[in-house]
């Protein structure tokens, strides 16, 4: 049998598929690289666009804080508004009451008791004067009971003092003054 030598043949074989090896462990290198690349290029595109979404929505969120805040300063300008308004209701209410007041104090008021002041705060007024005697201050009291704008006389002091030859009574006399609203009650009840 003739000799044949076959292992040039092999070594080349061998060195044939050491290269593709090489080859194909280089290009799957080079695509797991590619993949790698691609996979990173494509998360970073994605955390840059929602890093813009969320630069967007930090900056809509100063706006809407910058809104929120102008809409409190507002709701507190309306309501100081609506207080003014409230008040300039019940000043406008209270308009007449005061003509009422001096009217019916001087109406009540009996001969021979004079004034020296008057305060009120709120409905209760105060009145201060001088009669002639304690007896018109007891006069000037029953006719407050029965007046229609004023209620609720309370002596505070009665001190009778003498001027010359005269004596006199100074008083102080509360009173609660009868609003409006109150006198339109009192009507609708009775």
């Amino acid at each position: 049998m003739p000799r044949i030598n076959l292992l040039p043949w092999r070594e080349e074989e061998r060195k044939k598929r050491q290269r593709d090896f090489m080859v194909a462990m280089g290009s799957s290198f080079v695509a797991g690289l590619v993949i790698v690349g691609l996979t990173n290029l494509a998360f970073s595109q994605m955390i840059n666009h929602q890093g813009d979404r969320n630069q967007r929505l930090e900056e809509e969120i100063v706006i809407l804080e910058k809104s929120i805040t102008e809409i409190d300063g507002l709701e507190r300008q309306r309501e100081r508004l609506l207080a003014r308004m409230e008040i300039i209701e019940q000043l406008q209410r209270s308009r007449p009451e005061i003509v009422h007041l001096f009217d019916e104090v001087t109406r009540q008021l009996p001969e021979g008791v004079y004034l020296t002041g008057m305060k009120q705060n709120g409905s209760t007024v105060e009145i201060k004067g001088v009669a002639q005697s304690s007896t018109r201050v007891s006069a000037l009291m029953r006719q407050i009971d029965s007046s229609e704008w004023l209620t609720d006389p309370d002596v505070v002091k009665v001190e009778t003092t003498e001027k010359g030859p005269a004596r006199q009574a100074e008083f102080v006399v509360t009173l609660k003054q009868i609003r409006d609203d109150d006198a339109l009650d009192l009507e609708d009840d009775g």
